[in-house]
């Protein structure tokens, strides 16, 4: 009897390669680890045929390469799951990530997210929205006003449950905060402001304990700086005057209402909501909700 020796080979080694168990491998790249940190893993898996990811904060994916942003800092166990058929191979690394040193809050729309700075030279008006934002009072709120070329308003409590076309603006948590004004905050695009009741009304232009605004605002040319610094004897630094001409601002409300923070990602985010189908009384036609949340 004649014996094939090269389809035996050939089928021996078939056998090995379906019977193979997967490798599960990957690396963490260097990055930044700051919350919020932006983290990609490098899939260095063998013989499988798909993934499964688990980040250690509550998400998963199914993809061979993997990005993960960290919304907050702290220690988490990052999980990859390599399948081949019925077959699975584990691997698990530890990765840490560092709180911000800065005070940074997200606030998320159906628009896009974003990244505001508090500032701690306002650490009044700081302490107050970060508070409020882990209670989760702005969670579920409206960006209840907009004006193009002007602000995006909102953090008023009864637009939570607002019937459409109902007048909102006159809530809050039952408190004012004082003003703070700082010469180096002022009104440039992705300003972060506080609202607040008149001047007749509230002469020493205390806050709105909750309500606030995102400045959108236009280009504004030197000779409106100029007249605005002789109004109301400010003096604006060459950094500041550039800000106002190359992406615009309101600087007419310098000095009036306090500017506690600053869009640092996200400043198109602004723009598509201002740009948003309205009513006669600037409330969107269609419910710009928000949620706010701490990075820490």
């Amino acid at each position: 009897m004649k014996i094939n020796f090269l389809h035996i080979l050939t089928i021996a080694a078939l056998t090995i390669t379906s019977c193979s168990k997967p490798i599960a491998n990957f690396v963490i790249k260097e990055a930044e680890k700051t919350a919020p940190a932006k983290v990609t893993f490098q899939n260095k898996s063998q013989k499988a045929e798909r993934y499964e990811w688990d980040f250690g904060d509550g998400k998963k994916i199914t993809d061979s390469v993997a990005q993960h942003e960290y919304k907050h800092s702290g220690n988490y166990t990052v999980i990859l799951k390599a399948y081949k058929g019925k077959k699975m191979s584990v691997t698990k690394q530890n990765i840490h990530i560092d709180a911000p040193l800065k005070c940074l809050v997200e606030i998320e729309t159906d628009y896009g997210t974003m990244l505001v700075e508090l500032s701690n030279a306002t650490p009044q008006h700081r302490d107050n929205f970060t508070k409020l934002a882990e209670q989760g009072f702005y969670d579920g709120t409206l960006f209840h006003r907009i004006i193009s070329e002007f602000m995006i308003q909102g953090g008023d409590p009864d637009s939570k449950s607002a019937a459409a076309g109902q007048p909102l603006g006159m809530g809050g948590p039952g408190y004012t905060v004082p003003a703070e004004f700082v010469d180096s905050l002022v009104h440039v695009k992705g300003a972060l402001a506080a609202a607040r009741m008149g001047d007749a009304a509230n002469p020493k232009k205390a806050s709105s304990g909750s309500q606030f605004y995102i400045v959108q605002g236009k280009p504004v040319d030197d000779a409106m700086i100029k007249r605005i610094e002789g109004m109301k004897g400010i003096h604006y630094t060459a950094e500041q005057k550039k800000m106002y001409a190359e992406i615009g601002g309101t600087p007419f409300l310098d000095r009036e209402y306090t500017v506690f923070g600053h869009v640092v990602k996200g400043l198109e985010v602004i723009d598509k909501i201002a740009a948003a189908q309205k009513d006669g009384r600037d409330r969107p036609a269609k419910d710009v909700k928000m949620k706010v949340r701490v990075i820490k």
